[in-house]
């Protein structure tokens, strides 16, 4: 599995518009397990988007599926910016189906 947890900084007095458009992408998508949108409770503007896809090339692929262009169309101009960004690589959890844990070398 592939995941990400990313937050996006709105433009001031943006956020509610920015979290409305981000809602509007819980359609399913290929390869998409898991989409979440939550509030940055310590920020004003901030908004945290964890991911979870079957793997890397699927959340790729996403991004070139025409809803989702026109989501990031409409959104980038309230976007002011972005903070930290990670990858993971997600081994279960509610909803997800359990992955081996591979030996570390």
């Amino acid at each position: 599995m592939y995941g990400l947890i990313g937050k996006l900084l709105a433009a001031p007095g943006k956020r509610v518009d920015l979290l409305e458009i981000l809602m509007e992408g819980n359609a399913r998508m290929p390869g998409c397990l898991s989409y979440v949108v939550a509030i940055d409770p310590a920020s004003t503007d901030g908004i945290w988007v964890t991911e979870v896809w079957d793997n890397k090339d699927s959340h790729a692929a996403s991004l070139q599926l025409p809803r989702v262009q026109q989501m990031i169309a409409r959104a980038r101009p309230i976007i002011a910016g972005f903070g930290e960004r990670f990858e993971t690589e997600p081994l279960g959890g509610v909803g997800l189906l359990p992955q081996t844990v591979a030996a570390e070398d």
